[in-house]
């Protein structure tokens, strides 16, 4: 989002309060792109970067902890889904190279779209201009394999520093569980953690969504987390 700006008043876009790095609990092998991110947000690396991974691997978080990390450190940024690019202009586009942090979410929703592909192209070169701004886009595969069509825009967005976002395992996605709801007052037993993970999707989106619920579930029901509670509440 760009702080204090008229721009973001017509995006119906909203950056989530419990989206942090602190709530963020990285993978093995991701610290280098976290540290990355943050150099961004704060201003001590103004690089261009592209980090990609599968849908629901927690690109969204990161875009959202970056841009929040930023606007602690009272520092102007801005945060464009292209998800929602059919209902919106690329003059949105214009003037960003200005603002100290750019974080696109889902850049290839507009692969094989031109207007949105030379729009982007221009922005890079608009950006690499400027000594203080940072952009850094997510998608869901490399540059080469996210279908652009336009081989300058591929060739902008490979300039810069290029991170895939290696996936967690089982044992991490449930720290990353019980770091959650400790966040929330919530304790989550290791046995109830893992029942989670074996009966539901295992991306965590959907564990969190699902913690979310029974975090509520709790409080209204006066009850800890079981097996027995949580299947109750599930259906399972």
């Amino acid at each position: 989002m760009v702080s204090n700006s008229p721009l973001q008043l017509s995006l119906p876009v909203y950056l989530p309060d419990d989206e942090t790095f602190n709530s963020y609990y990285p993978a093995a092998g991701n610290d280098e792109l976290i540290q990355s991110l943050q150099g961004c947000a704060d201003g001590s690396a103004n690089n261009a970067v592209y980090v990609w991974g599968p849908v629901k691997s927690g690109r969204t978080h990161l875009m959202h902890a970056t841009c929040a990390h930023a606007n602690e450190l009272n520092r102007n940024s801005f945060y464009l889904p292209l998800g929602i690019h059919a209902s919106i202009s690329t003059d949105l586009l214009e003037g960003l190279e200005l603002v100290d942090l750019v974080c696109i979410d889902d850049i290839d929703a507009i692969a094989g779209h031109p207007l949105w592909e030379e729009a982007l192209f221009d922005l890079y070169n608009r950006v690499a201009e400027q000594e203080n701004c940072a952009l850094v886009v997510s998608a869901s595969a490399s540059a080469v394999d996210s279908g652009f069509v336009l081989p300058d825009l591929i060739s902008r967005m490979q300039w810069g520093l290029t991170y895939q976002l290696q996936p967690m395992a089982d044992d991490e996605k449930l720290v990353a569980l019980q770091r959650r709801a400790a966040m929330r007052g919530l304790q989550l037993p290791e046995d109830v953690g893992r029942f989670l993970l074996n009966r539901l999707a295992r991306d965590l989106r959907t564990l969190f969504d699902v913690l979310d619920r029974l975090d509520k579930a709790s409080l209204v029901h006066q009850r800890k987390l079981t097996i027995p509670f949580v299947k109750e509440m599930l259906r399972l």
